[in-house]
């Protein structure tokens, strides 16, 4: 059963849901991402498994009973399983998802699902194949899929894809998304390209607004799901003739933020109250201890009066984000 959450911001939005990342390294070279693939930069130290362990079980004891572990590409991390399975035995979390562009998918999916994770998100910008190698860097759309499937044989309880909405580069294939998920049970998300501090051009030449999906499904007859509790910020539609759903997820729309309810942790340590906000609140000298989880706790709670009401990216100020992989988008 769900819990309530105890985590609070001044507006009166709970927190259940946690966002981790478990490295900043992806080996993928998405055009709005990393379009020159992952850099260095410096010393590269990411949370433990006991770091790890420590800053779950304090999120747990507040209410929280959602996970997805990001990155980069959190699977990449040598010792992914281990923490999986470390976080699937931790006490109160219902539901550990983790969010993947697909790689190796088809021969670890058994092994992922039986290390306790039971939703998984696969990154699929494009359903052509040369499009998709010309968007991520890579020829893998055919093993991407079939990773899809055998998620299904092996009993992912939930199955999402995101896609990246990019302007002159998959905005033909709208239809063709919608009517790829009509015999598969899955929930495809549509995301609004989002501008970070790198990809000003970018972000210039290939925004394209939300509001040409939600215009599109209307078109075609779908319509607008109630939103559930705990949910994400995505819409949801359904089509009575539809075995998938679609979601689109419209950081620019208006009220967006008003039904946030996850926070960040990056794979250092840091706290993030926004993915666009002004940077992240060290954790990582709380993590050391079993015994510093009541102060690790506390502060949680005091830096929830320091979030913010919304972002700022009408203004054009991303914060502190240099790109997704950054924070676990």
């Amino acid at each position: 059963m769900e819990k309530t959450p105890q985590i609070a911001d001044t507006f009166g939005r709970r927190f259940p849901y946690l966002r981790l990342s478990l490295t900043d390294i992806c080996n993928f070279r998405c055009s709005y991402c990393l379009p020159d693939g992952y850099k260095k930069t410096g010393c590269e130290s990411f949370l433990s498994r006991d770091e790890i362990l420590r800053l779950v079980r304090a999120f747990s004891g507040m209410g929280v009973w959602k996970i997805r572990l990001t990155g980069g590409e959190p699977t990449i991390r040598p010792d992914f399983i281990e923490i999986a399975r470390d976080i699937s035995g931790i006490h109160g979390i219902e539901k550990l998802a983790f969010t993947t562009n697909g790689y190796k998918l088809p021969e670890r999916a058994k092994e992922y699902y039986e290390a306790g994770l039971s939703a998984i998100n696969i990154s699929i910008d494009s359903l052509n194949p040369r499009q998709f190698e010309a968007i991520t860097g890579h020829d893998r759309l055919a093993e991407i899929m079939d990773g899809m499937n055998e998620c299904f044989r092996v009993g992912f309880k939930t199955v999402k894809i995101n896609t990246v909405l990019l302007r002159g580069m998959n905005d033909d294939e709208i239809d063709d998304f919608v009517d790829f998920v009509a015999d598969k049970p899955v929930s495809l998300r549509f995301i609004e390209l989002m501008r970070t501090g790198e990809n000003g051009d970018y972000f210039s030449a290939h925004h394209l607004s939300g509001i040409h999906v939600t215009q599109r499904l209307l078109e075609r007859g779908w319509s607008i799901n109630p939103r559930s509790e705990g949910a994400g910020p995505a819409v949801e539609f359904s089509h009575e003739k539809s075995l998938g759903t679609i979601g689109l997820i419209a950081p620019y729309a208006k009220d967006f933020c008003k039904t946030c309810n996850r926070l960040r942790v990056s794979a250092k340590g840091n706290l993030h109250l926004c993915l666009f906000g002004e940077g992240g609140y060290p954790l990582r000298d709380l993590l050391q201890r079993d015994d510093q989880c009541q102060d690790l706790q506390d502060k949680i709670m005091n830096l929830m009066n320091f979030k913010k009401s919304s972002h700022f990216l009408h203004d054009g100020d991303t914060g502190a984000t240099p790109h997704l992989a950054s924070i676990g988008g």
